[in-house]
């Protein structure tokens, strides 16, 4: 089934405990729309520059995601950022920040796409994603993420965007600050109220929660040696999640949805997400296999399995 992602491709700089990258490839897009293109049919709309080199956008092509909603501005320059994470990579700092081409992002969906029924919407302006919703004929599933600034400074615009969502993804101080709750409990229950049926509060190392109205899932994080770079892992994660449920044609059957596939999903995403890490930007998923991807995903069973 094939699945939408709306979001930023670019370049992103990263320095991390194990080493530093001026400049590769990154941005949202790039990360949900490869980790999901494990699991189902992608097309990515987005914007770029210039500069956006051949290579990268043959390594998109190369997993078989749709490009043809990947526009290229003459003379622009491609989405940048730049970041430092601290020791214990817990936090990171924000170096520089130039939006360049994405500053303008106005994404028309091409008339191809526009009968997808599946939707991810990465973390843009609300009333963007409100309008590529108003693009979808025939959509089944439409969800996404957002960020603080959009919940601080864009609130009505976003709880607007949110009761057409079937789904949110996002960590645990934004459901708070989204919801005016500290207890998660209590914050996924005020966020599910906006809309979403179901919600996703991811917490880094320590795992991802899975709210429904009638119960909830916990799942924790996969414990890696090694964390070279953890930029990406929650929009791996995104993909991980919704790629998994296009690829199986999940979808709400008379208001609910089965949560089983829903606990999968989640654990694919961490799988997912937990792959990112290994490696500095999507360099992972230049070399992974269906076949680890499965194993880490039954090792995720045996270990969470009483």
């Amino acid at each position: 089934m094939s699945l939408i992602v709306v979001g930023s491709v670019a370049y992103d700089g990263v320095e991390t405990p194990h080493g530093k990258v001026d400049r590769m490839l990154g941005g949202a897009a790039t990360y949900i729309g490869l980790s999901a293109a494990f699991f189902t049919e992608v097309k990515i709309v987005a914007v770029v520059g210039d500069d956006f080199a051949e290579e990268d956008r043959g390594l998109l092509a190369s997993r078989k995601i749709d490009l043809t909603g990947l526009e290229r501005v003459p003379g622009g320059k491609t989405f940048f950022w730049a970041g430092k994470y601290s020791p214990d990579m817990n936090d990171r700092e924000t170096l520089r920040t130039d939006l360049n081409v994405f500053a303008d992002f106005n994404p028309k969906l091409p008339e191809t796409y526009r009968g997808a029924p599946y939707l991810f919407l990465g973390n843009i302006q609300p009333e963007l994603q409100r309008n590529v919703r108003a693009q979808m004929s025939n959509v089944r599933l439409t969800g996404g993420d957002t960020m603080n600034y959009w919940i601080n400074d864009f609130r009505p615009q976003l709880l607007e965007t949110l009761k057409q969502w079937d789904f949110l993804l996002i960590n645990d101080s934004e459901a708070r600050l989204l919801s005016g709750e500290y207890n998660l409990l209590r914050a996924a229950a005020r966020i599910m109220e906006l809309g979403p049926h179901t919600l996703v509060i991811k917490r880094g190392e320590y795992g991802a929660i899975l709210f429904r109205r009638d119960g909830h899932f916990m799942v924790p994080g996969y414990l890696l040696e090694d964390v070279f770079d953890p930029t990406g892992a929650g929009d791996s994660f995104a993909g991980g999640f919704i790629g998994y449920l296009a690829g199986r044609g999940v979808s709400p059957h008379d208001g609910d949805i089965d949560f089983a596939e829903l606990r999968r999903a989640v654990i694919y995403g961490s799988v997912m997400g937990s792959f990112c890490c290994e490696k500095f930007g999507v360099d992972r998923f230049r070399t992974l296999t269906h076949a680890e991807i499965e194993a880490r995903y039954q090792e995720f069973k045996a270990c969470t399995a009483f």
